[in-house]
């Protein structure tokens, strides 16, 4: 969970809310039951269900037509949508992105550092029929994406160790472990950029580089590979077209930051 502001106490109802839509968000649209809801947020039925109702009535929960099963509503998306089309560091990349997967044919992704995982907030697909599977608003932990091992590179060990949780599950028999993520990210300093190599997903290789325009970085840009069709020529074309990609992102968020300021201090935001 975020952490909490110093001095901010928790609003109970609030915070029961916002955790029932962030469980009902991480289903990818299974609907759950009232009684498998309330044993993973461990509260009691009764109490839960006002809630679920009111999430219904306004749209942020969706129910069958028994009443007996809960997703994840429309308002979310809506809501969702807004965040897209309101951050200026996205709107600086996409064309970038466009260009990138157009010049390299390939799966790219634009994600943000949220807690310990990473979030898809853009996606190009590969114009081959064999391509990842990806989509806006998926959830990976960081350690196991060259997306975050990207951003938790630019941090030091021990800033890593704060991000990471306390266990970390192993999404193939190629995710690394604790030592071994922290070993992988002095080589992701030294040479400029992370290697998924089938750590997320078997038979797939992901190039990321981060996005320096603020600090601490929370952004990174990357291109994923299935690795039947990877060559040594492809991997120095797709790290040249990334390098380029990222300095060209840079350079439009900063300047895209710029405007924004200056339009806040004329008062017109």
């Amino acid at each position: 969970m975020p952490e909490q502001r110093k001095g901010v106490r928790d609003v109970k109802s609030a915070a029961r809310t916002v955790e029932v839509l962030e469980v009902l968000g991480n289903l990818d649209g299974q609907p759950i039951s009232l009684r498998q809801l309330a044993e993973r947020m461990d509260v009691p039925r009764s109490s839960l269900y006002a809630l679920l109702q009111t999430l219904v009535n306004r749209g942020w929960v969706r129910t069958d037509p028994t009443n007996s099963l809960y997703a994840i509503g429309v308002r979310a998306l809506l809501v969702g949508t807004s965040y897209l089309d309101g951050d200026p560091r996205l709107a600086a990349a996409k064309p970038h992105l466009d260009d990138l997967g157009e010049r390299l044919g390939e799966t790219v992704h634009f994600a943000r550092l949220d807690n310990a995982d990473v979030v898809y907030l853009a996606t190009r697909p590969s114009q081959h029929y064999l391509r990842p599977f990806s989509r806006v608003g998926r959830r990976l932990p960081a350690y196991a994406t060259s997306l975050g091992k990207a951003i938790l590179a630019e941090r030091t060990d021990a800033e890593v160790e704060k991000l990471l949780p306390p266990e970390m599950p192993a999404l193939t028999e190629h995710t690394l472990d604790r030592p071994g993520l922290l070993a992988d990210l002095a080589g992701v300093r030294a040479r400029g950029y992370a290697i998924d190599n089938e750590e997320g997903t078997v038979g797939l290789r992901c190039f990321g580089m981060a996005l320096r325009y603020e600090t601490p970085v929370i952004d990174a840009i990357s291109c994923s590979v299935p690795i039947a069709r990877l060559s040594p020529e492809m991997e120095s074309a797709i790290l040249e077209a990334l390098s380029s990609a990222t300095a060209a992102i840079e350079v439009c968020s900063l300047s895209a930051g710029r405007g924004i300021a200056g339009a806040s201090r004329l008062g017109l935001e």
